[in-house]
């Protein structure tokens, strides 16, 4: 160890002090301080310019969640799919430049606290109006809230404050190919979007495109963003949040709202290529044998090659009806949908759909008519699904299937499989087996009958699928 000193100087073999030694002494523990230092600043200017490039949301610790909800399993947070999206072949985190890169849309503004039937069908507009202004769709994490927590507190249930989309969906979307001949650029995420357009992005206040729309209707407001886009040139291009997206509930609750552009959108590979992703399809193929037995020869739903079109990918099950019954909230809801004389969402009122309802002649928005909600009670809740289920009024005949279907009855607290012929309702299935609480979307896709309900997102979404994938008007009824 250097001596500190002079008086720390022992004595040498010549019984005096080295100067010169001492001098040597003083300069080597000057330049090991400068050495330090300089080291010390070099990794702290490393760390910032990391931090800089990789602009991935860090996790926030919520302290201890399993304290917070003592003897409840916390769910998982989908990490492995966050990390996916971030090393998607389009997101160049090193370039040098991004001026080569193609055009980006992002709407910062879009839907959160949600659920998933409402976030999902935005996120389909949003990424089919991006893809008709030929920009990257830059597309979002399912949000519950984004204060940074890991976990939100729903009815005191844990569930993960936001899921990134490739656990849930596939496809363009999600920042896969568009099909062979399609040059629009690819979807990118989030974070990429901000490591490449932080300091550079153009924003389009909301209300500069949508106080000129003649209508909150699909048709419109798609013109009326195109018609502002195509006179930006700038590589990132945001659409202000004053207001909202740019589609909201307004536009998702008037029956007519999809008419005018729904066969442009059904063409879209916005549709054409959507798929659930790898994780719901494998639930899927874990619990088929409950409600739809497969043939020898007939593969697993997983097997099927990533980039083939939605309408193969869920061809129909035969003999296989599906009930959608919504159940816990729509007491109330029943109330504020006769409020405001509410008809069948956008997405249930596609054309050709053979059940629609009116709402009793007389009503006054924001006050509830007297027959209204005798009449909605009836078409919300489960009490006639027997009869539905078995064709009564010949309402739910019309899949063509000629021998009794098998059920399957999706609810909000249980789904399963009621069995061949089935005679009972909603409550009529008993319990249901642990399997089919994992059951996957692709039945309600798939199933020769699906009976849903007019006011309800999710039937909603099933309905755009099955609508898009070419499957029988006919064979998509309401309660």
């Amino acid at each position: 160890m250097l001596p500190l000193s002079r008086t720390d100087v022992p004595l040498g073999l010549h019984g005096k002090h080295d100067n010169a030694l001492i001098y040597v002494r003083y300069f080597a523990r000057r330049y090991l301080v400068l050495g330090v230092t300089g080291l010390v600043l070099f990794f702290l200017l490393l760390r910032i310019l990391y931090v800089g490039r990789d602009v991935r949301p860090s996790p926030i610790s919520d302290g201890n969640p399993s304290s917070r909800w003592p003897g409840r399993r916390l769910p998982p947070l989908y990490g492995q799919y966050h990390q996916y999206e971030h090393q998607l072949p389009q997101h160049h985190w090193d370039a040098p430049s991004h001026e080569s890169e193609p055009k980006f849309f992002w709407i910062p503004g879009h839907s959160r606290g949600s659920g998933w039937g409402n976030i999902f069908q935005e996120v389909l507009l949003n990424a089919y109006l991006s893809h008709k202004a030929n920009r990257a769709f830059v597309f979002y994490n399912y949000t519950w809230n984004d204060d940074g927590s890991d976990y939100s507190d729903y009815n005191g249930k844990p569930i993960p404050s936001r899921i990134p989309l490739s656990a849930l969906i596939r496809g363009p979307i999600v920042g896969a190919p568009w099909p062979a001949g399609d040059p629009a650029p690819l979807a990118i995420s989030e974070e990429y979007w901000h490591h490449v357009c932080g300091a550079k992005r153009r924003v389009i206040p909301r209300a500069e495109v949508h106080d000129h729309l003649p209508s909150w209707y699909v048709s419109d407001i798609t013109k009326g963003w195109l018609d502002k886009l195509s006179t930006v040139d700038d590589q990132c291009v945001e659409a202000g949040s004053d207001g909202g997206p740019p589609y909201n509930w307004v536009t998702f609750g008037e029956k007519d709202a999809m008419t005018d552009v729904w066969p442009d959108f059904a063409r879209s590979p916005v549709l054409t290529h959507l798929a659930w992703s790898p994780l719901v399809e494998l639930g899927f193929d874990n619990n088929r044998e409950v409600f739809a037995p497969t043939t020898v020869l007939e593969p697993p739903l997983s097997s099927i090659p990533a980039t083939a079109p939605s309408a193969e990918r869920y061809s129909m099950l035969p003999g296989l009806l599906v009930l959608h019954i919504r159940r816990g909230d729509y007491e109330g809801h029943c109330a504020h949908l006769a409020r405001w004389s509410s008809s069948y969402l956008a997405f249930n009122a596609l054309q050709g759909l053979p059940d629609r309802f009116a709402p009793p002649p007389g009503g006054q928005l924001g006050r509830e008519h007297p027959g209204e909600r005798a009449d909605l009670h009836g078409a919300l809740f489960p009490e006639r699904a027997a009869d539905r289920a078995q064709g009564g009024g010949g309402r739910a005949r019309g899949g063509g299937a000629g021998a009794e279907p098998g059920a399957c009855v999706c609810d909000d607290e249980r789904r399963g499989r009621v069995g061949r012929g089935a005679q009972g309702g909603a409550e009529g299935h008993g319990r249901v087996d642990e399997r089919g609480e994992q059951q996957g979307p692709g039945a309600e896709l798939g199933a020769e009958v699906f009976i849903g309900n007019g006011w309800s997102s999710l039937t909603g979404n099933i309905v755009l699928m099955r609508q898009a994938n070419g499957f029988r008007p006919e064979s998509t009824r309401f309660w």
